[in-house]
């Protein structure tokens, strides 16, 4: 089978290499999947470089999510028959950007039957995220204002779309005028272009000097900094990521002052301390997608030999909207 390689660290254009490979076989709990769709996701760039908190070992795939047809199922495995549609997660090395995948059944979840293979595929990590960070981690309630940096990105278009359906007041940050539009297509109330615009004032005004009662985080350095200027009285910062490539530090006496709480947020790690909660959130959003209040927009559709060039744009920056590689 074909698939994408990285035998070295670096740069996603530079180390993906195409390479004809052995399928992969379900073991005892697996199941093999046909990949039909799989997303670029920004922890893909940093398996390429060698910067995320999974390292698998040299030579590996990547390609964290996935929708699937299932091809063959190993003993024990109960959540999944062959014939069936799945998203979720491959077992790395063996990541989604190849033409078969080998999936862990705990990792394994139906397919929103309202959504295509595109769409479905994108339901994952970048909406599991987004609600983990809103429902479980920030208690989000209708009325609250939102923020969400990068929100033409795959977690935070993922966070604009579930803050509306849970009745809040979204406030998209983007980088450039296509998108704003994307942002301003999801849903969101307002979108701030942060080239050319001061969220933080553009926040302290539509909220009535109020400010934002969540603050969704996957970038770090400055719009961490800008947003510890505009959060409301206990209100929440949740950290997701450093897509900005700094690490902020945080001033705690500003947190006290201001009476504001900063809460992280490891998706991966609820996969090992408390599963059921996943499968719980899935069947959430299956249902949100089911009313139509859920819909992963996609912005490119590609073929799976475009990989290393969609997973370079994404890491520049320069992609707007989810971006999909399909058979």
């Amino acid at each position: 089978m074909k698939a994408w390689r990285v035998n070295e660290l670096g740069e996603p254009r530079t180390v993906l290499q195409l390479e004809d490979v052995a399928e992969p076989t379900a073991g005892d709990g697996q199941v093999l999947v046909k990949v039909l769709a799989t997303p670029a996701n920004f922890p893909d760039v940093l398996l390429c470089r060698g910067q995320y908190q999974i390292k698998p070992p040299l030579p590996f795939t990547p390609g964290v999510e996935l929708c699937g047809e299932v091809v063959a199922v190993g003993a024990g495995v109960t959540r999944a028959a062959v014939g069936d549609r799945v998203v979720g997660n491959p077992a790395l090395p063996g990541g989604a950007f190849a033409e078969f995948a080998v999936m862990n059944q705990a990792n394994v979840f139906p397919a929103p039957k309202a959504l295509d293979d595109a769409e479905a595929a994108a339901l994952s990590i970048g909406y599991q995220t987004a609600w983990f960070a809103l429902h479980r981690r920030t208690q989000i309630v209708e009325g609250d204002y939102l923020l969400v940096h990068a929100a033409a990105g795959g977690v935070g278009s993922a966070a604009v779309q579930l803050g509306k359906a849970a009745g809040a007041k979204v406030i998209g940050v983007v980088g450039g005028p296509e998108k704003v539009e994307y942002a301003k297509a999801l849903g969101a109330d307002l979108v701030v272009d942060r080239r050319t615009e001061d969220f933080v004032a553009a926040v302290k005004e539509f909220t009535g000097g109020h400010g934002a009662d969540i603050v969704f985080d996957p970038v770090g350095g400055d719009a961490y900094a800008g947003s510890t200027k505009c959060i409301a009285f206990e209100g929440r910062i949740v950290v997701i990521g450093f897509a900005g490539g700094t690490i902020p530090q945080p001033a705690l006496n500003h947190a006290l002052i201001k009476n504001y709480s900063i809460v992280g947020l490891h998706w991966g790690l609820y996969q090992a301390k408390n599963p059921a909660v996943i499968d719980a959130c899935h069947e959430e959003l299956t249902r949100l997608a089911d009313e139509g209040l859920l819909k992963p927009l996609i912005g490119e559709r590609l073929a799976l030999t475009d990989a290393a060039d969609g997973v370079g744009r994404l890491g520049d920056g320069s992609t707007v909207g989810r971006l999909v590689f399909q058979r």
